[in-house]
This record gives structure tokens, C-alpha cells and sequence, in this order.
């Protein structure tokens, strides 16, 4: 406690995000997760910010199934992986995942961003190159961070730039190359051009990876992903992605692709390593999530109904929203306050949102991100649309027609 100042610097960038209005305050639940969800306070609101994308996160079969892991397996490991945390259940599930991904193999890691974490190291060295796109996720870009690879960055889902940079990574005589990219960009909810990409990797001798976070379980046909919904199941050689968020909704997370890879990761990728063994709760509650969703489209098909129905009418109200088809709608209101003082007010309307700004977001592009979820009624959904018209004309981001 002798270095005061510390302390006190720290205190007065609080204090500065609080008045730029950029400090993220945590929203506290009483409840489990689902469409709608009681506050701290007891009020009942509709949730419209989780990542429940299929609403498994509450519901009961998936409850079932974790709670049959759990008496059969036990509550945790108390070890790494290599040592004594391996279970039937773990290999299972990794083995369940490539065959619903399309790949050899795969393999399982306590969180998605120890897979984007762990991936490159093992992989690559100051010999090759990776070139990620510039709105990639915060995981892969630390996960970067931690290689030996020449860095090249493209412009977000620009084709072009992509293929500059290609070209230089192919004249500065680097060994391999990989194009990395978010199968969605989790903000925009934009979709990454992966034909396109894995033409460009063809023709300049490149490996791909996706990170399919954000479509794991509801994009593609079958809800496969992303790679499914743009035709090249098979032609992607590193797939990560979480169990957080539309499987299931807990935790944990997933590298998958061919087995040299696979190996080579349960062999050198540092967080697999020295991390504890995920839950066999976890792994038995996704394993389920897998059957039930390999089974039937049903909630993908509900969910993709509710994202065209929000999309629909949130723009005839006389909101801006990035365009597109994903679950992800962000409603675009620029300012960074204006943003917080949206979500408060929905909030105080029955909703619950969250305000995205910089440096989440570009600067200038503040923005409240509306998340659908299979769970979400249609009764539920008008009554959100009422309230962001309602909240719109009262803060004057929209004008009374």
C-alpha cells in the first residue's frame, strides 16, 4: 500500500470514463438466463443482449443433462488434461463436435478465448505469416500476439486488401501463410465472405480458420456454421468457437480441424496444458445440445423467423441497423451517451440492452446490439418494438412521422 499514486490514477481514469460516459456498469440478474430474466431489483425484464442465440442457456432438458453429468461424473477434475482430467465424457464430446463441424478432430479448452489463445503459438513460428482480418476478436488478436509470425491485417471482409496482403506476405518468401478471420463479426453482425477467402487461400497456397462463435449451432442449413452457410464445409482448416453462446451457453471452448493440428495443440498449446480440465457438466449438457440440434432445425428455423421479424420492424419504425440476416441487430445511434442513455431508459421500459462504444466499437459508431433468440415470443419481440419507438421519440433519435 505505499505507492498512493497508483491507486489514485487509477481511480481518475474511472472517474474519466464515467464522465465521457464510457464506463460499463454490470447489470445484475436474480434469475436464470432465458427471454425473459428477473433483475436484482425483482423487475421482470425481456432480454435482448445475451448470446442465447437458440435459448438452450435455461432450458430445462439442457439443465437435465448437466445434472446427469454431474452425478455421473462428478463436479470438477482438480487436473490438467494430460494428467488425470480426461474423461469419457471430454473425448465424447470432442468427437461429437468434428462430426458436426465436419473435421478430424478436436479439441476442448475451458473458454473460446484460450482457443484463439492457443491456436497460433504451436502452429507458427517468425517463418510464416498471418494475415487476420481487422475487426477480428480481441482473443485472436492476443492469440497473435503471443506467435512469432509476420503480422498482415486487411481491411473487415474486404477481398481486396485481403489479396494485397497476400500478395505480400507470398513476396517477403514467408513459408505458410493463414487467413484468420470471425466466421461473424460479432458486432455488426456481418458474415465473413469465406467462399471468397478460400479462393484467395487456394490461389495463393494459404490455410484458413474461422472462429464461428457467433454461428455455432443456428448459421448454415443445419446450423453448422458459417462455413455451411457459405458452401465450404471441408475447405476450412482451423475451426474455434465456445459452448458459451448457442450451445448450451456456459463456458468452454473448441479448435477443430485436421488431426496434425489437433495433436500438435494437445501437445504444445499452452492454455490446454496448464489450464483445468473443462466441467464434465459442461461437457455433458453441450453433448445433448449437439444431439437435440442435429435432430431437428427447429430453433434455428424459430430463431432466423424472430431476427427477420426484428430486422423488419425495427427499421419501419424509423431506426438505422446494420444491414443483414444474422441475430445480431445492431441499432446504430452513434453517440456514446446518447447509447447509455438508451439502454437506461429501455431498461426502465422492460428491457434489457446493453450500449456498445469505443473502444468496443469505432469511435463515433456507439450503438445498442439487439440479440435474438429462439426463446423470444412474438409477443415479446412487438413489445420490445414499442419500446424502442417509445424510447426513440423521448431521447429524439427518432421523429414523430
Amino acid at each position: 500500500m505505499s505507492d498512493q499514486a497508483f491507486y489514485s490514477t487509477l481511480q481518475q481514469k474511472l472517474d474519466t470514463l464515467k464522465t465521457e460516459g464510457l464506463f460499463k456498469p454490470e447489470r445484475v440478474l436474480a434469475s436464470r438466463q432465458g427471454a425473459e430474466v428477473v433483475a436484482q431489483d425483482g423487475r421482470t425484464l425481456i432480454n435482448m443482449c445475451a448470446n442465447n442465440y437458440l435459448g438452450l442457456s435455461g432450458d430445462p432438458e439442457t439443465q437435465k443433462a448437466a445434472a446427469a453429468a454431474l452425478e455421473k461424473y462428478g463436479y470438477g477434475l482438480s487436473s490438467v488434461r494430460f494428467i488425470c482430467g480426461t474423461q469419457t465424457v471430454h473425448k465424447e464430446l470432442e468427437q461429437k463436435l468434428s462430426e458436426f463441424l465436419g473435421t478430424e478432430d478436436t479439441i476442448l479448452y475451458a473458454a473460446a478465448f484460450d482457443a484463439n489463445g492457443g491456436v497460433f503459438e504451436p502452429l507458427f513460428d517468425e517463418n510464416d505469416a498471418i494475415i487476420s482480418d481487422a475487426l477480428n476478436h480481441a482473443s485472436i488478436i492476443d492469440g497473435i500476439r503471443l506467435c512469432k509470425a509476420a503480422r498482415y491485417r486487411y481491411a473487415n471482409n474486404d477481398m481486396a486488401d485481403l489479396e494485397n496482403q497476400l500478395q505480400a506476405a507470398t513476396e517477403a518468401g514467408k513459408r505458410h501463410k493463414i487467413i484468420v478471420t470471425d466466421g461473424v463479426f460479432s458486432m455488426d453482425g456481418t458474415i465473413a465472405q469465406l467462399d471468397k477467402i478460400v479462393e484467395l487461400a487456394e490461389k495463393y497456397g494459404a490455410l484458413t480458420m474461422i472462429d464461428e462463435s457467433h454461428a455455432s449451432g443456428f448459421m448454415g442449413k443445419t446450423g453448422r456454421g458459417t462455413h455451411e452457410h457459405c458452401g465450404v464445409i471441408g475447405k476450412i482448416d482451423i475451426i474455434t468457437g465456445t459452448l458459451g453462446k448457442a450451445l448450451g451457453g456456459a463456458m468452454g471452448g473448441f479448435t477443430s480441424g485436421r488431426k496434425e493440428v489437433i495433436e500438435t495443440l494437445r501437445q504444445k498449446s499452452r492454455p490446454y496444458l496448464f489450464s483445468n480440465t473443462l466441467a464434465p457438466m459442461i461437457a455433458g449438457a453441450s453433448l445433448a445440445v449437439l444431439d437435440r440440434i442435429s435432430k431437428s432445425t427447429e430453433l434455428r428455423d424459430r430463431l432466423h423467423e424472430n431476427t427477420a421479424h426484428f430486422r423488419k420492424e425495427i427499421e419501419r419504425i424509423g431506426f438505422t441497423i446494420k444491414p443483414g440476416t444474422h441475430p445480431v441487430v445492431p441499432v446504430m445511434l452513434f453517440d456514446a451517451p446518447v447509447a447509455q442513455k438508451f439502454a437506461a431508459r429501455m431498461f426502465e421500459l422492460g428491457v434489457l440492452l446493453s450500449g456498445f462504444f469505443y473502444p468496443v466499437v469505432p469511435m463515433g459508431q456507439a450503438r445498442v446490439r439487439v440479440q435474438l433468440s429462439a426463446a423470444h415470443t412474438r409477443e415479446q419481440l412487438d413489445k420490445v418494438l414499442a419500446a424502442f419507438e417509445q424510447a426513440g421519440r423521448e431521447l429524439g433519435i427518432i421523429k414523430n412521422q
